[in-house]
């Protein structure tokens, strides 16, 4: 006889044995009370740590006025206020705002806008990319085939580019670039012509797909390929931006504007909110109806995402992730002279990545037994990349030199336990 006492789904599976009955700044505490360093952040979520008293305190006042005013129905106050605060951040033109839940919903609201606005069926996407779940973002996701395996078809019009990831290729920067820009340019002449071309659709700094970062040379010739075809270039910045990057957009590291901006995860400290950016002019050209959603932009969470916001700037946390992610790749170098396994180590501020190889070959097997190590000595960290064989480092943004040393020490005694 069926148990009918109700379970969660087998398919979700931990990725720590870690119970969380508590956060607290840059720790989780288990039911026990025993502290670990989480650097995961809820996969980037957590930029300014676990329960911020002023994130908490501007949730907290906001439950009490008022917790769901549907955004289509009558207006939140706190939208119109998010969206300035957003406004003074985002590079000119991108002045309107389209708030949702999730990443993965904001990457489909880019599928419809720039359809819409151009009038153009196909968006260019750049391999190892991961955009969202849901069917018209996971169609641009090529950050490893489970995530696609088993609901095939996917949505059309998506064509798949290479992105400059010169390690993975064995190539220099500028090799690997020239490679991948006379591909996008072989693209518009066998695959998407420049009038069906809607859009390029990238992440700045790759997350999923490995902690690779773009470099300016690309991304400003695709800038330069979107200008001359009259094409949208879109960045997804839900991983990489605010903050994460070490400067507050990751695209500002390659001197580039696109023409909208996917935002998410960090933007209210664990609350679930998301936003497009674009100019409003281009958000003018959509099409009636096309935005919305009955939780999109919710009180509470955008009440949140502007404590967040002013936590990130009064306390320097842009500035703190550069430093502090400097000190941890400085930290990891040091540690790959005597540790030849850590094959790679990349990343901007606090989004970095270590590959793990055992020969030529990428080694998700070690990387696992390394984050089960780290569990146990008091650190909690999480894999990526197509083999699962990047270790990712992303502590929040207020992380400490002493926190990220503490870290460093615990990844080499797993080094150690698991050679």
């Amino acid at each position: 006889m069926t148990d009918h006492k109700g379970k969660l789904s087998p398919l979700l599976k931990q990725a720590t044995g870690i119970t969380a009955a508590k956060g607290e700044g840059a720790y989780i505490i288990d039911p026990e009370g025993r502290r670990y360093l989480d650097f995961t952040s809820g996969i980037g979520v957590t930029s300014t740590g676990h329960c911020h008293p002023k994130v908490v305190e501007a949730a907290q006042k906001q439950v009490a006025t008022m917790i769901h005013a549907q955004a289509t129905t009558v207006m939140n106050p706190r939208l119109p206020e998010l969206a300035e605060k957003l406004g003074a951040l985002t590079p000119d033109p991108l002045n309107a705002f389209f708030f949702s839940n999730a990443g993965t919903e904001v990457a489909e609201g880019a599928i419809r806008l720039v359809r819409q606005a151009t009038g153009r069926p196909n968006v260019i996407v750049f391999h190892g990319g991961f955009h969202g779940r849901t069917m018209g973002s996971l169609s641009m996701t090529t950050s490893s085939v489970g995530l696609r395996a088993g609901v095939s078809p996917m949505m059309g019009g998506v064509v798949v580019a290479p992105f400059p990831h010169a390690f993975h290729y064995g190539w220099s920067l500028d090799e690997a670039t020239d490679f991948c820009l006379r591909e996008l340019d072989r693209i518009f002449v066998t695959y998407s012509a420049p009038k069906e071309t809607a859009a390029m659709l990238i992440e700045p700094v790759q997350g999923e797909g490995g902690y690779v970062p773009a470099n300016a040379r690309f991304m400003q010739g695709l800038r330069e390929r979107c200008d001359k075809h009259g094409i949208m270039l879109v960045f997804d910045e839900v991983q990489a931006g605010f903050g994460r990057s070490g400067k507050f957009w990751a695209h500002e590291h390659f001197g580039v504007t696109p023409d909208a901006i996917m935002i998410a995860k960090g933007l209210a400290s664990g609350f679930p909110i998301s936003a497009l950016a674009a100019s409003e002019e281009t958000m003018a050209k959509g099409w009636p109806g096309s935005q919305g959603g009955t939780y999109g932009g919710n009180a509470v969470a955008a009440a949140a995402a502007i404590a967040t916001i002013e936590v990130i700037q009064e306390e320097g946390l842009v500035q703190n992730a550069d430093e502090m992610g400097q000190r941890l790749r400085d930290n990891l170098h040091a540690l790959k002279k005597d540790y030849p396994d850590m094959a790679d180590v990349r990343g901007m501020g606090l989004m970095v990545g270590v590959e793990m190889r055992r020969g030529d070959c990428p080694d998700g097997e070690r990387a696992g037994r390394i984050l089960k190590e780290c569990e146990e000595r008091g650190l909690l960290m999480l894999r990526c990349g197509p083999y699962q064989e990047i270790v990712r480092w992303l502590p929040p943004l207020i992380v400490t030199r002493q926190q990220i040393d503490e870290a460093t020490d615990i990844f080499e005694q797993a080094l150690k336990a698991t050679a």
